[in-house]
């Protein structure tokens, strides 16, 4: 994923490995990451076991993609109460409004991408900044190119050049079309880790990124019904330390890598928490 001389991403070991092992299978050896892996599979299966997904999952699977798309545009500077989200009809107002709006609109995106995710992963990535960054018409829908800055500051951390970037998300999109045997945190959080690092195009990376996380998520069949909402865990956990965590992954070490994936899983189980939360709530009548 990292071209040479690459001053940022994963460690080495998850960029080639002798006799064509699978690079991103091997993170799961990190320490760490095989109890992450079974936690929030645990969690995933306390929602689907809920008596009320039985009956009812569609309107789960609708209440994680807004409170999903709400902790998401929250990270991207837009922390709007659930109720204003839900019941606002017009996005287009100013730039926190704007976020909110994309938010949304990815969210509601996503679930018609999975098929093609597998066979053109940069082909979904173009067409989630297109729906993202709609109003920016000279940039959107494409990778930055050299000269372009990116829009988007608050990361705080080193933007690769646009050859870099480029070489990279080739490198990412080689992985995912070859599969492997990555458990599913592994990989989710890698594409997101990844795209939040060589923040790809001139906008709306980290939004675009964590609706790549989501599309993982559900399209290898941790989350089918797509009612584990990782933005809500990324929120609730808070800004600091998810670019706490993201600096480990851009640091390429193996504790940094494993502190990554284990942010994370965590937000995914509290993602995971929400819509039984939620659930239990339809059961009580009180939503």
């Amino acid at each position: 994923m990292s071209t040479t001389g690459a001053s940022a991403g994963p460690p080495s070991g998850s960029r080639q490995s002798a006799g064509g092992a699978d690079p991103l299978a091997a993170l799961g050896s990190l320490p760490g990451v095989a109890d992450s892996v079974e936690s929030v599979r645990k969690a995933v299966d306390r929602v689907y076991g809920h008596r009320v997904m039985r009956r009812r999952s569609n309107e789960i699977t609708s209440e994680a993609a807004l409170r999903g798309a709400r902790g998401s545009a929250a990270l991207g500077g837009a922390d709007w109460a659930l109720e204003e989200v839900r019941r606002r009809t017009d996005f287009s107002g100013d730039d926190e409004a704007r976020t909110v709006g994309a938010a949304l609109r990815l969210t509601a995106e996503a679930g018609q991408l999975l098929s093609i995710w597998r066979q053109s992963p940069l082909r979904v990535l173009a067409r989630l900044h297109l729906v993202a960054a709609a109003d920016k018409a000279e940039f959107v829908g494409r990778p930055r190119r050299e000269g372009e800055q990116v829009e988007e500051p608050g990361i705080g951390l080193p933007v690769p050049g646009a050859a870099e970037a480029h070489g990279r998300l080739e490198g990412l999109s080689d992985l995912i079309i070859a599969g492997g045997s990555a458990p599913a945190l592994v990989t989710a959080a890698v594409v997101h880790g990844e795209l939040l690092a060589l923040r790809p195009f001139v906008s709306h990376n980290g939004l675009v990124a964590r609706t790549a996380e989501r599309i993982v998520l559900v399209g290898s069949g941790l989350d089918p019904k797509s009612v584990c909402p990782a933005e809500v865990g990324h929120a609730e956990l808070g800004r600091e330390a998810y670019l706490t965590a993201l600096e480990g992954y851009v640091s390429g070490t193996p504790e940094g890598m494993a502190a990554w994936i284990a942010h994370c899983g965590r937000a995914i189980e509290l993602g995971a928490r929400e819509s039984t939360a939620v659930c239990e709530a339809l059961q009580r009548g009180a939503a």
